[in-house]
């Protein structure tokens, strides 16, 4: 993962510190430049438009929709964490993402696995500074590592192994669970203004993802309360790039008490709409050891790993002994 000035947090702060501040500026779109070399050809031997009509025609992800998003507009960190946010489209973000992944795999591939020249990857390189959001298309989605707190000593935390068949992009790996876009649930300006929110967007997350649920009432007030009763612990510890498709996401660490973690995913599923939960032994989740981190590393994705060294070598202060 890459990482600006200030993104990446030297350790982590807890979710309501990060403050989150609206912009109805209309920043104009960046331009890349021309695109015409990234861009696939139909059957008819004309050139897509973009990224998201090509992977909706050829690969047909279960999940392909373009929802409004919150847009990174600014990140600052000399005062604690503050990041600025408009909006943008799930398309939008995603189509940018793409070709600029593609660029660097179409020359990878032709200099048989060797670094490109910047002089190679026009894209690339039109970005200046790719932590810079005036100059590359952000919306940062979020990812959270979330860990069972175990009494004894015993903790664990969940695995997701993304399904090819029904994600646009990240399909094989293993990540950690929930991870979703930072998005509003509907259109309506209520909506856009109420889900401006890093918790309500991961107890979304954590209802669809854990228990299969499109209706959130219920898990919702099950999760508030476990949080107001210092048993369902959240932590932010900044931003990062993923280095080949550029694309921004935020790194948070949940920690939930074994019994309330119980309780409140006694129905938890085992596969849902992006893939299934990986365990071991019967269970639906992972030791939270050096070793199983390690043994894990090929199959993760960078922000997973990420996320997992970065709890690991912070697990004092996010996992304090019981009592």
């Amino acid at each position: 993962m890459l990482a600006g000035p200030g993104w990446l947090l030297d350790e982590p702060v807890e979710l309501d510190s990060v403050r989150l501040i609206w912009s109805d500026i209309e920043d104009p779109v960046p331009s890349l430049g021309p695109v015409d070399h990234v861009l696939p050809l139909t059957d008819r031997g004309e050139r897509y438009a973009d990224y998201s009509r090509a992977v909706r025609d050829l690969v047909r992800p279960r999940l392909l929709e373009n929802r409004l998003s919150y847009r990174l507009l600014d990140v600052q960190s000399h005062n604690g964490l503050a990041l600025t946010f408009g909006t943008t489209t799930f398309f939008e973000v995603f189509n940018v993402k793409q070709m600029i992944a593609h660029e660097f795999k179409a020359e990878w591939l032709s200099s048989d696995g060797s670094v490109p020249s910047w002089d190679s990857l026009p894209l690339r390189s039109a970005l200046g500074d790719p932590f810079d959001p005036r100059r590359l298309l952000m919306s940062p989605g979020v990812s959270t590592l979330t860990i069972r707190r175990d009494k004894a000593g015993e903790h664990r935390f969940v695995l997701h192994e993304r399904d090819s068949a029904k994600v646009a992009d990240g399909g094989g790996l293993c990540h950690v669970m929930p991870a979703g876009e930072f998005q509003p649930s509907s259109v309506a300006p209520a909506d856009v203004a109420n889900d401006f929110s890093l918790w309500r967007n991961i107890m979304r997350e954590f209802s669809e993802e854990f228990l299969g649920n499109s209706e959130h009432d219920e898990p919702f007030r099950s999760f508030e309360r476990a949080r107001a009763e210092g048993r369902f612990r959240l932590w932010h510890y900044g931003l990062a790039l993923e280095p080949l498709e550029l694309g921004a996401v935020q790194l948070t660490v949940a920690v939930i008490d074994d019994d309330v973690f119980d309780r409140l995913f006694a129905h938890m599923v085992t596969t849902n709409d992006e893939g299934r939960v990986v365990g071991a032994g019967g269970r639906t989740d992972m030791p939270f050891t050096e070793e199983a981190i390690s043994r894990l590393d090929p199959r993760l994705s960078a922000s997973a790993l990420t996320l997992l060294r970065l709890a690991w070598r912070d697990r004092k202060r996010l996992l304090p002994p019981a009592g």
